[in-house]
């Protein structure tokens, strides 16, 4: 006889990785041993902290920031793999996601050290080239090589890179699955009743949780960027730890968050990124162009203001 749904148990996994934690929910026949599933999902994030990490002086990516300019250094094929998608999208997006902001991340104190004054007018004040124009790649040798003294920060593209990890570790157990890393999911077919995968998006606000807005997924995945849970204060502003390409500095004005839903939650971290500092208008139009599903939320007084684009938003649910 065929197991039913009901047949069913229900597991969640987590575990610590990058600064927050991972979370895998996923259903499987009684009697079924999770406990390979949770070594290799802890196993897949941590090869991407390991590779990508910016608090690792070992890590991969920080052996690339060390190098000199025209060095061809080797890189694993995990980090090659983000490198060219980033490549990709900052050229699409004329630059708004752009890896090659670290000298302002960790000036502004979003990365391992503190704030530092002189290295923040220092990043403001840097015509820095961009990530596109001056880090070529070399991916059947598994080479990369800086034409300029660049800085490189995946934290809006690795995050998404290690969700769709842990959805192919869910998939080599041939589970449908939600797969998380902090705000960014990837949903794995349906749950067991055939029905899609429920997620929230958070209201940007930074005192509390709680629902925007609920979506429905199955084989997609999502990502939120937003100015509400990482912040500096400088004087009477609280800045966004996202980062102004162009000016070497937090956003001073974003929407409060974008959200954006796409094949792969490297490719949804990323993009929501860009749009975050395109803005609502700009933004929107970038995610028309793209044929990107994505939510914009501003700031409207005590309320937030809905940009919806993407036909996915006809079929889902109306807003919290």
């Amino acid at each position: 006889m065929a197991k039913t749904f009901t047949d069913l148990t229900r597991h969640a996994l987590n575990g610590p990785t990058m600064g927050t934690r991972w979370s895998a929910l996923f259903h499987a026949p009684s009697g079924f041993d999770a406990r390979p599933v949770h070594t290799a999902m802890a196993a897949a994030v941590a090869q991407v902290d390991d590779q990508m990490s910016t608090w690792t002086p070992t890590s991969a990516l920080m052996r690339l920031n060390a190098a000199a300019p025209d060095q061809w250094i080797a890189i694993p094929p995990p980090l090659m793999t983000v490198l060219e998608a980033a490549l990709i999208i900052g050229r699409a997006s004329n630059g708004a996601f752009d890896i090659a902001i670290g000298d302002a991340v960790t000036a502004w104190g979003f990365g391992p050290t503190q704030a530092n004054p002189t290295a923040i007018r220092m990043a403001l004040g840097h015509a820095r080239p961009t990530a596109h124009d001056a880090l070529d790649l070399d991916p059947a040798h598994g080479l990369a090589r800086k034409r300029a003294p660049l800085t490189l920060d995946l934290s809006g593209i690795a995050k998404g890179y290690g969700v769709d990890r842990l959805a192919d570790v869910a998939r080599s157990f041939g589970l449908n699955a939600l797969v998380a890393i902090d705000g960014e999911l990837r949903a794995l077919g349906t749950q067991p009743d055939g029905t899609p995968w429920t997620v929230a998006v958070e209201r940007p606000d930074h005192t509390t949780r709680a629902a925007q807005s609920i979506l429905t997924l199955s084989d997609a995945a999502i990502a939120t960027s937003g100015d509400y849970r990482h912040w500096v204060t400088v004087g009477d502003k609280r800045l966004s730890h996202t980062m102004d390409p162009a000016k070497g500095g937090p956003l001073t004005t974003s929407p409060a968050s974008v959200t954006v839903i796409t094949d792969t939650c490297m490719l949804a971290d990323a993009w929501a990124t860009a749009l975050m500092v395109l803005g609502s208008t700009k933004g929107a139009e970038m995610a028309r162009r793209h044929n990107l599903t994505a939510l914009f939320l501003d700031r409207d007084g005590d309320q937030f203001r809905e940009t919806r684009v993407g036909a996915l938003f006809n079929t889902q649910p109306e807003t919290a």
